[in-house]
């Protein structure tokens, strides 16, 4: 049979003092002028005892549950990711707090259900997390629970945490321009003129406005841009085969993500081209697998767990609405070639990198 749960009675009867000068001394109210002796005779019955306070009647008296809900879509279950969590998990653990997570699958029935179990757990306020930043439609929640959003935006709520893609976007046109590439740069998964008025997402458009707006403000263009809806590696292959075989005048290639990139890696070495040395590869998000290919990605990395860490610090504050946008660090490897270049296009990016986006 269990033992019984020691209660805050128990430690105030073992150290002989009253009930409400242990839990002034275990709370740390200040200038309780109790005596040393009184301070060590409480934590010295807390150990013996193994007391732990009852944080469902803390939070009845405080109206603070020192906990938070972290409601996601496919976060909790995804390596690309869980990031996010670990970035709030530590973060709260600094504040004192504990995360409850709960994961949905996107199913909007289910997001109903984990908004309720949070609620009943009267959290200090819920985190709304999707694995690919996007617009959420976020359930009914009270107008006094605080929600903040990551990797994500809603109409409901004003305050998100998402990356500052257009910021990234410009980090890698600025890696090739400062390695000398003037000419010869291809886009891979991204053209406006075939999509149209297709929509991906908020953060998506901002990383390619990013891309634009430096080649722009660098004099420079693109020879090609290559469209694929799915950027999957199947599509860098397929789309960096065709690309090849058609001009012969491609001397890197920007990717919308790593795993274009991993499929444009395979497409250039079946062509006889060495990344790295004969062709130039940069990417974006630094998934884990970018370092496993020889030779290493460039690519600009999703800030994940900075992301978490900022959304709860902006949950326990009482910070107003706005996005917080967190830089996306450059990860520098081997596959952009040195053209040794000392034009004045390589010398300005090279000038906007130290002076906007740190190193990894």
């Amino acid at each position: 049979m269990a033992s019984k749960r020691a209660t805050l009675a128990d430690v105030a009867r073992l150290a002989g003092l009253s009930s409400t000068t242990a839990s002034l001394i275990l709370n740390g109210k200040p200038d309780t002028r109790f005596s040393a002796d009184a301070h060590r005779r409480v934590h010295d019955a807390v150990a013996q005892l193994g007391y732990r306070p009852n944080m469902g009647a803390r939070a009845l008296r405080t109206d603070r549950s020192l906990t938070i809900g972290f409601i996601s879509d496919v976060v909790a279950t995804t390596r690309f990711a869980s990031g996010l969590i670990r970035g709030a998990l530590e973060q709260a653990e600094a504040a004192g707090h504990v995360v409850l997570v709960l994961e949905t699958g996107g199913d909007a029935s289910r997001e109903s259900e984990a908004v309720g179990a949070v609620l009943d757990r009267q959290v200090d306020g819920i985190i709304f997390a999707t694995m690919r930043a996007r617009e959420l439609f976020v359930p009914a929640v009270p107008d006094s629970t605080r929600v903040v959003m990551l990797n994500a935006t809603s109409a409901q709520f004003g305050i998100s945490v998402l990356p500052n893609e257009e910021l990234g976007g410009r980090s890698a046109v600025d890696l090739l321009a400062e390695a000398g590439h003037v000419d010869g740069i291809a886009l891979i998964g991204q053209n406006d003129e075939v999509e149209g008025d297709l929509f991906r997402s908020a953060t998506v458009a901002h990383r390619v406005r990013g891309i634009r707006g430096e080649l722009a403000d660098l004099g420079l263009g693109l020879v090609a841009e290559e469209s694929c809806w799915e950027w999957e590696p199947e599509n860098g292959y397929r789309l960096t085969t065709e690309l090849l075989s058609r001009r012969r005048d491609i001397r890197a290639l920007l990717c919308m993500n790593d795993r274009l990139a991993f499929g444009a890696y395979q497409a250039c070495q079946e062509r006889g081209l060495v990344v790295g040395r004969d062709i130039s590869v940069v990417s974006f998000d630094n998934d884990e697998l970018a370092a496993y290919l020889r030779p290493g990605l460039t690519t600009i990395g999703l800030p994940h767990e900075s992301m978490g860490r900022d959304a709860v610090r902006l949950l326990l504050s009482d910070a107003g609405p706005g996005e917080r946008l967190v830089d996306m660090p450059i990860v520098r490897r081997s596959s952009i070639v040195d053209t040794h270049s000392n034009s004045s296009t390589a010398l300005r990016a090279r000038r906007r990198l130290l002076a906007s986006a740190p190193e990894a």
